[in-house]
């Protein structure tokens, strides 16, 4: 019989739901039966449409999660590890962002009910609210029972409520994980401090990267309207977290440069509105979404992340990829991917250090173009998506090996 693995995530968007995803394609493609679990939103992440096998009925709903070996020809998405969809058995739970006593109390009842009857051999939830849940539904499970794997994917937020909230969600998934893998050092450290069973650094790997076509390039360069000045790209949601107030601030500096760089933000976000009016007078444009970021890129002159905190943020490792000159907060996990050499590594929070490092690297072609070339050299060292399921499906195999133990307070 395949290995039986089920994915849990929270409400989830960007690296951590892309990174959940590819994961649980690989499983497929590695023969391994997988099932996936999260709110409504998070179907469509992982390809997967009905359940595969609509005989079994699940809580609540008309078709349940699919049999052991039901399991679709393993395939290859476009660019990466892919498998069909329907490959998938996902059932919706809904672990939403904001705690709410009764429908959270509803959506563990669920999940419990969803995983004694698939009877997984390891439950990997990514984000520690899912990692509590997963917890919760799993508690007085018998002797025999599934192994409890946590990815944490976020530092703590600010506010002094929800920051308390998280402690409590570390110290759940702390005490209750069998492993617990984690996306930077510094979350490393601090689920130690929670005494955690075991923990190991996540391998969080961008796409396989296809230099997009020179057209393409040039296309993306015409939309933005830059014409001969430099273009600042930055790349990333719209939310505090990002820094983006931080990088306006930063941008300031350089307003009288001549030829005056054009700052380019692309994303979306809940302070899209808050920011668009805070741009009088600095020459920035706000692209939103956008589906060319591999062409923006290549487009751009340097690549600015100002962000409080980040994992193994995707979009660096694109620039890497790319050769982009890179200039970035010190934060999370961003100095274990560019190393000391393929980025202008600053403070977080400080717009005169950041727009110093920009402009450095604008007005000193050599030191731009040693960025360039340490950047696609460390690129090429960069784990893959195929290093990153090696190492997952191996973790796999040795909890659920060693799953047959009670957990404390089981």
């Amino acid at each position: 019989m395949p290995m039986r693995i089920a994915f849990v995530l929270g409400t989830a968007s960007g690296g951590t739901a892309g990174h959940a995803a590819m994961l649980a394609r690989g499983c497929v493609s590695e023969g391994l039966e997988v099932h996936a679990f999260g709110p409504a939103s998070t179907r469509q992440l992982f390809g997967a449409g009905q359940a595969v096998d609509p005989a079994v009925p699940a809580p609540g709903a008309a078709a349940g999660p699919a049999r052991r070996g039901a399991a679709a020809e393993p395939a290859r998405g476009p660019g990466g590890i892919g498998a069909p969809g329907d490959a998938i058995g996902f059932e919706p739970v809904p672990i939403l962002e904001r705690p709410r006593p009764a429908r959270d109390a509803a959506a563990i009842l669920r999940l419990r009910g969803l995983l004694r009857q698939i009877r997984p051999d390891v439950v990997h939830a990514h984000g520690l609210r899912a990692g509590a849940f997963a917890a919760l539904a799993l508690a007085g499970r018998p002797r025999h029972r599934a192994a409890l794997l946590v990815t944490v994917h976020n530092a703590p937020p600010r506010g002094r409520a929800a920051r308390s909230a998280y402690c409590i969600l570390e110290r759940i998934c702390a005490r209750q994980a069998d492993a617990v893998l984690c996306v930077s050092a510094d979350l490393e450290a601090r689920m130690r401090r929670r005494r955690a069973r075991r923990v190991a650094l996540a391998v969080v790997p961008a796409p396989p990267a296809r230099a997009p076509a020179a057209q393409a390039v040039q296309a993306a360069r015409s939309d933005i309207g830059a014409g001969r000045c430099p273009i600042v790209l930055a790349v990333g949601r719209l939310a505090e977290q990002k820094g983006y107030g931080v990088l306006l601030a930063a941008a300031a500096a350089w307003q009288r440069r001549d030829p005056r760089p054009l700052l380019v933000i692309a994303g979306g976000g809940p302070l899209a509105g808050e920011l668009a009016r805070s741009d009088a007078d600095i020459a920035v444009r706000f692209l939103g979404q956008r589906a060319d970021v591999p062409a923006l890129l290549r487009a751009a002159d340097v690549f600015v992340v100002a962000s409080s905190w980040e994992g193994q943020p995707l979009v660096i490792q694109e620039a890497l990829q790319a050769g982009l000159p890179i200039v970035a907060c010190s934060v999370g996990g961003i100095p274990e991917l560019t190393g000391t050499d393929a980025a202008l590594l600053v403070p977080p929070g400080d717009p005169p250090r950041l727009a110093a490092a920009v402009l450095s690297v604008l007005e000193d072609e050599p030191l731009a173009a040693r960025l360039a070339a340490a950047a696609r050299a460390r690129a090429a060292q960069l784990p893959s998506e195929a290093d990153a399921l090696a190492a997952v499906t191996a973790l796999y195999g040795q909890l659920a090996a060693a799953g047959q133990r009670p957990l404390a307070g089981s």
